[in-house]
């Protein structure tokens, strides 16, 4: 069973950083494609970022977080990081970690974070 906890959310002033962590159990990060989702009050869940698999790596970003938002994967934690720079107050929200895996999607309980002053 795959299973996916997020952990790094928290309130910050703009312009502030925040780093997401995605601890997966039951699949190895490197084989799958692994992203983040987020979801703003009132506003419909959007993709935020993903990592395919190995060797390609391929990165992907929705123009709205372009330099200034970071993906990568720790192999030895098993982990996928969100590194979050130059926050902004719509970057506000509930973030996602999913995963692909075969043919089903996993996703994450969310973390909470909060830009503003």
């Amino acid at each position: 069973q795959v299973q996916l906890v997020e952990s790094g959310g928290g309130l910050v002033q703009p312009g502030g950083s925040l780093r997401l962590s995605c601890v997966v159990s039951g699949a190895t990060v490197e084989y799958y494609t692994i992203g983040w989702f987020r979801q703003a009050p009132g506003k419909e869940r959007e993709g935020v970022s993903r990592i395919s698999t190995t060797p390609d790596s391929a990165i992907w970003y929705a123009d709205s977080v372009k330099g200034r938002f970071t993906i990568s994967r720790d192999h030895i934690e098993n982990t996928v990081i969100l590194q979050m720079n130059s926050l902004k107050p719509e970057d506000t929200g509930v973030y996602y970690c999913v995963a692909d895996v075969v043919d089903k999607r996993y996703w994450g309980q969310g973390t909470q974070v909060t830009v503003s002053s």
